[in-house]
């Protein structure tokens, strides 16, 4: 058996666009709607205080028919030894026999198939016409989040941006502006300048086991897209239950994590306050209003990673990417 090797630089080299990873990820929730795959919710240890390791397994159906698992880190106090906040890898699975037949880096897909889940929830709940977006931290996350903003949200003419840390500004901006068009990035002063008055409104900052819940709904216009890529740890729990329309990325997961995990401390939505996951908005099931404020909290899926991780796999072997190693 031969398996293949794939680093982050190899999987750089292939050119992947974030319309790309979009559309898998679309796909990928389109068969979690259908009830085609198996995604138990990620369980992890925790060896240091607000960080994580998570084992993220999941099995594709339909035309697919990808297995794998990702293991993936958390640790915001890389970020003062100036070290990625989140890193991991990825093991892809021959579903037929078993076999292992694919190791690659996690951090791109992480990265990338994080802001595109955020840019397909905002084709579904979005206002299609939207004009300003703010992003709320500003490291790879808030990189990745704003590219699948404008794909999913053409007529965004401002990017309004914030982060604790100043430098991470200038970061920001040199990864952003060769893919942002006629947009405008518009650097803060604090959260509320951020978001007041913006269509949509995305939170990127580390997830914390005690957060604070800095950004308040008083700030935020009536008709917003709030999402939350940080679990609870930026959004105050009367942003997320006084929506008209509140969804997860998978309801599995958020209860169990809501139940027993770590994360998710009281007053965010409950099961009752659910109008669904974004399985059901992509497979037809549920339909989300687009009028007020509309809220989703995603967690990241083991869904987004397998299709991502798949449609790598599938471009390596065309382009011949990747070292083979005999197992």
């Amino acid at each position: 058996m031969e398996l293949l090797c794939i680093s982050e630089a190899q999987i750089e080299t292939m050119g992947i666009s974030v319309a790309e990873v979009m559309e898998v990820v679309e796909k990928g929730l389109v068969f979690k709607g259908e009830e085609k795959m198996e995604l138990p919710a990620k369980i992890g240890i925790h060896p240091r205080h607000d960080c994580f390791i998570h084992a993220m397994p999941c099995w594709v159906g339909g035309d697919v028919d990808a297995a794998g698992i990702k293991w993936v880190a958390g640790y915001p106090i890389n970020q003062a030894k100036g070290l990625p906040y989140i890193t991991g890898v990825l093991c892809l699975n021959d579903s037929e026999t078993g076999f292992a037949k694919a190791i690659m880096d996690a951090n791109w897909i992480t990265a990338w198939r994080t802001g595109a889940a955020t840019g397909v929830c905002a084709k579904y709940m979005a206002d299609p016409d939207s004009e300003v977006i703010a992003v709320v931290g500003l490291g790879v996350q808030g990189w990745t989040n704003t590219m699948a903003l404008l794909e999913a949200l053409p007529k965004v003419r401002e990017i309004r941006v914030y982060d604790k840390f100043p430098e991470q500004v200038a970061k920001y901006e040199s990864r952003v502006k060769p893919g942002i068009g006629k947009a405008r990035i518009v650097p803060c002063t604090d959260v509320k300048e951020t978001v007041k008055g913006a269509d949509v409104v995305v939170t990127c900052t580390p997830i914390v086991a005690d957060p604070e819940r800095f950004v308040r709904s008083e700030w935020l216009k009536e008709d917003v897209l709030t999402v939350a890529v940080d679990y609870d740890s930026a959004f105050d729990a009367d942003v997320m239950t006084g929506a008209t329309s509140f969804v997860c990325d998978d309801m599995n997961q958020y209860l169990w994590t809501q139940e027993q995990g770590v994360y998710f401390q009281k007053g965010y939505p409950e099961k009752e306050q659910i109008l669904g996951d974004m399985g059901h908005l992509c497979a037809g099931i549920r339909k989300p209003s687009l009028k007020g404020r509309r809220a989703a909290v995603l967690m990241g899926i083991a869904s987004h990673d397998i299709m991502t991780a798949n449609l790598i796999y599938r471009k390596a072997l065309e382009k011949g990417v990747g070292s083979k190693v005999e197992i």
